[in-house]
């Protein structure tokens, strides 16, 4: 099993479970329109293409400052909160039944290095995206894996700062940071795809004290 390196703080750590939710009730945006976005996790509702609108600010301000050649590509904002129980429910189970040593806090800690557990998840907050780099005819580049890859299929290169992956790769993973960081979004270390903004975990690494976006429900 791939494990995860020490420096890394998972999102079902306390340290980021504990922070508290000054919800500031921003709006959830559609980014079509705005900005490029991949429809292979399109719902029917089209809840995966909208995020709170202070976010879809950033990632336009963001989307300015790449070089010419490269776009953002946005795979997945919100996420229903069902939606969400289902994809740890099932990645947890799915890690028991393949390691029937772990116990269930174990499987619950290893799930949250790809799912986030729904109470924390910063999806269902509109205030993370699952985004890549595209040129301007929608070719993607190359990231080292593709999106949504989890630690075991990938053994361990979907994690950012994965050693082993192409130069290619690890260049455009930086070049992805570089347009990113400098507009307030922050990155969970085990997806090289996955930034976020006004949730716990960002308010983690920002040592800011309470979050700004809390759950909430998606409405068409």
């Amino acid at each position: 099993m791939w494990h995860t390196p020490d420096d890394v703080v998972l999102i079902s750590d306390p340290r980021v479970t504990e922070i508290p939710v000054r919800e500031c009730a921003e709006p959830l945006a559609d980014v079509r329109g705005r900005l490029r976005v991949d429809k292979r996790l399109a719902d029917p509702e089209g809840a995966y293409a909208h995020l709170r609108s202070g976010l879809l600010d950033r990632l336009e301000q963001a989307e300015r400052q790449l070089p010419d050649g490269y776009h953002l590509l946005i795979v997945e904002g919100y996420r229903p909160i069902t939606t969400q129980r289902r994809i740890f429910d099932g990645y947890r189970a799915q890690l028991q039944a393949t390691f029937p040593e772990m116990s269930p806090d174990e499987a619950y800690i290893a799930a949250s290095r790809y799912v986030s557990p729904v109470d924390v998840a910063p999806h269902t907050a509109g205030a993370a995206v699952d985004l890549t780099l595209c040129a301007p005819d929608g070719t993607e580049y190359d990231m080292g894996t593709q999106i949504n890859d989890n630690p075991e299929q990938s053994d361990g290169a979907c994690y950012t700062a994965a050693p082993a992956i192409s130069a290619d790769a690890r260049a455009n993973r930086k070049l992805l940071a570089a347009a990113l960081e400098p507009v307030g979004l922050v990155n969970y270390p085990t997806e090289w795809w996955h930034w976020s903004y006004g949730d716990r975990y960002w308010a983690m690494t920002t040592q800011t004290p309470h979050a700004l976006y809390g759950p909430m429900e998606f409405a068409a």
